[in-house]
């Protein structure tokens, strides 16, 4: 189901029946495709739970092209230190009936550096993508995402940055409610570092959507057959 409901193929396929809540599901018509099927369902599970750490994402032995991706920076140092992690750019401000509502905060769009490029790449070779579709998924321009003046998040791919889930965007959804004014502190630096990893797991989610397609297409071709009704049908 996690599969399919991540595909893209299948939600454009099946946009009817979703928004009138009677989706149809294929089944794989094979212990084999049922099994494959399922193996990417548990990716995606692995990516969307917070909890669990995810192998080449989350850990030390990061995949290549999320290696670079939000690296926590100082507009004037090369590092970080606990009196820059004020979350001030404007992300999140009360509203009626202590509601918090969403602010434009800052976002400065840029080309991705040649280290940045050749990271992606290296990372679309070992997930058998061209380089150019991989750019393509993740978006062809980039975002610094600024905490306030002088810290910010380098290199926030539009498309991750742009990710919805429920209707709003999660990196920016997060932000909103960790303004200073808000949550009457600083960000902790493991709050910093948390933001790095909910953009590396949208960007593996994002780069899973061709094998998700994929995966959807073969099940549709071949998948097991709904049960007719005939004639002494009940």
């Amino acid at each position: 189901m996690l599969a399919f409901g991540y595909s893209p193929a299948y939600l454009l396929e099946n946009e009817e029946g979703i928004r009138q809540d009677w989706p149809r599901v294929p089944l794989p018509n094979s212990r084999n495709l049922l099994e494959l099927s399922a193996d990417l369902g548990r990716k995606v599970a692995q990516l969307l739970d917070i909890d669990r750490s995810v192998p080449g994402v989350t850990d030390t032995g990061c995949r290549p092209e999320l290696r670079t991706l939000a690296l926590p920076s100082h507009a004037g140092r090369s590092s970080l230190s606990d009196d820059d992690l004020a979350l001030t750019a404007g992300w999140g401000h009360p509203g009626q009936g202590g509601a918090t509502m969403p602010g434009k905060g800052n976002l400065v769009e840029r080309e991705y550096s040649k280290a940045e490029r050749e990271a992606i790449s290296s990372g679309a070779n070992l997930l058998g993508l061209p380089s150019e579709a991989a750019v393509s998924i993740l978006g062809r321009k980039t975002y610094d995402v600024y905490l306030n003046d002088v810290a910010f998040w380098a290199n926030v791919p539009v498309k991750v940055w742009d990710y919805t889930i429920g209707g709003y965007q999660v990196v920016k959804k997060w932000l909103s409610y960790r303004e200073e004014k808000l949550l009457g502190r600083p960000l902790s630096k493991d709050e910093v570092r948390y933001v790095q990893e909910m953009v590396r797991r949208i960007a593996a989610l994002l780069l899973l959507q061709p094998a998700l397609d994929a995966n959807y297409e073969v099940v549709k071709a071949d998948a097991y057959p709904w049960p007719q009704k005939s004639d002494t049908t009940p």
